[in-house]
């Protein structure tokens, strides 16, 4: 059975959003204050906390433009934040949704079909260690499973 990694977005990505850089629409972050749970960052791997201030931006997480490179929203918080410690250990914020999405993708960073399922989320680390003892899959996304969004990428340790 696989170990796993799960990866938040680089440190550097998102001090650079954080300062202003464009997102991956050519568009300044957009600023706004949360209301509450439901703002997961996407480089702490941690809700937002009701009344912080964080970013709304569009995000590719593909290292290269192509047909299966999808474009969609994220959230981070609008000051700086420890980035997750890389872990086998699924983020505790993600284990407070009901459901989320997980997906597989090669080498060549296009989806492997049959591989999305919205799972529970107390399934997410046995559906990740499954899907990875697939050779054809290289990694793995957690999106929403009620919006698409991205949270995280997962890994073979």
């Amino acid at each position: 059975m696989s170990a796993l990694r799960f990866v938040a977005l680089a440190t550097e990505t998102v001090r650079a959003l954080q300062s202003g850089a464009a997102d991956a629409n050519g568009q300044a972050p957009e600023r706004q204050v949360s209301d509450g749970p439901g703002i997961p960052c996407r480089h702490c791997l941690s809700d937002v906390a009701a009344g912080e201030p964080y970013l709304v931006l569009a995000h590719r997480p593909f290292p290269e433009v192509q047909p299966y490179a999808e474009v969609g929203p994220i959230f981070l918080h609008a000051a700086d934040c420890a980035r997750y410690a890389e872990s086998a250990e699924v983020p505790a914020m993600l284990l407070t949704r009901a459901r989320t999405l997980i997906r597989g993708y090669g080498r060549d960073d296009r989806i492997v079909y049959g591989t999305g399922q919205v799972v529970a989320s107390a399934a997410i680390a046995e559906t990740a260690r499954a899907l990875l003892e697939r050779p054809e899959i290289a990694y793995l996304h957690l999106r929403s499973a009620s919006n698409n969004c991205y949270q995280c990428r997962i890994e073979r340790a």
